[in-house]
């Protein structure tokens, strides 16, 4: 039974990646930008995630299928491995350490920086606002902040980012980083600390985040970096302190 369990979690999580097969790429200047058009295509699975989850709060017949998930994870496993609360960072990152190490991405470090800080404030906001209204009791019974799964829409928000920076340079980057999202959402559930429906609808919020912020970038890019100054460079950077999400701005002449 746990078997088949995680292998329809690995389906539904897996069936993700085909988000990358309906981006439409346009071209347009500002400053080193190449941004995607929308196209509502793009919004279809993560939609779908984010809709199962939702209906998953009040729906008896989801309930009872997160109910046996439980079951099966309290009867089966005894020891809990904390890598999410490291991996949910690990496909951001990777960004950052590819272009470390010479793998050059679609934008420059300042326009990255602002799509990454943009996907997370959205991204973040989003997840604060929904657990301060739903108080959904998490798995283990330790909090009623349960849904959605902030650690698993800040992994999907760096698997979308990975993806679109570096699918020119292969799309294997981008699964990469969906696998490493996807683990994340699947130990949040071997935990005890997360039930499915709130980690599909963490992997679908943080999916859409980073696609809004690739939309939205260029009209933020214009607003924020009017300067023409070569020697001018600002960075927004998103933090978190444990119970807090926030944006810091550095700008050096």
């Amino acid at each position: 039974m746990l078997q088949k369990i995680v292998i329809s979690i690995c389906i539904l999580f897996i069936s993700i990646k085909t988000i990358a097969q309906s981006a439409v790429v346009d071209t347009v200047k500002v400053d080193t930008i190449s941004f995607l058009k929308f196209n509502y295509k793009q919004l279809i699975v993560p939609s779908i995630l984010i809709g199962y989850g939702v209906i998953g709060i009040e729906s008896d017949q989801i309930k009872d299928f997160n109910d046996q998930i439980k079951t099966e994870v309290n009867e089966h496993i005894d020891t809990k491995i904390s890598v999410d609360d490291f991996s949910q960072y690990a496909p951001a990152a990777s960004v950052y350490v590819l272009n470390a190490f010479g793998v050059k991405g679609k934008n420059d470090l300042r326009d990255r920086s602002v799509i990454f800080a943009t996907s997370y404030l959205i991204m973040a906001s989003t997840i604060l606002a929904l657990k301060s209204v739903t108080h959904v009791t998490r798995p283990d019974g330790s909090s009623n902040n349960s849904f959605p799964s902030g650690h698993t829409a800040t992994a999907f928000a760096g698997a979308e980012f990975l993806y679109q920076e570096y699918k020119d340079q292969s799309i294997w980057y981008g699964i990469a980083g969906y696998a490493v999202a996807t683990g994340t959402g699947l130990f949040r559930i071997y935990n005890d600390r997360h039930w499915l429906t709130d980690v599909a609808a963490g992997a679908g919020i943080g999916i859409i985040s980073t696609k809004i912020a690739y939309w939205v970038n260029p009209y933020l890019t214009q607003k924020l970096f009017k300067s023409t100054d070569a020697n001018s460079t600002s960075i927004i950077a998103p933090f978190y302190n444990g119970q807090q999400y926030g944006l810091s701005f550095v700008k050096t002449f």
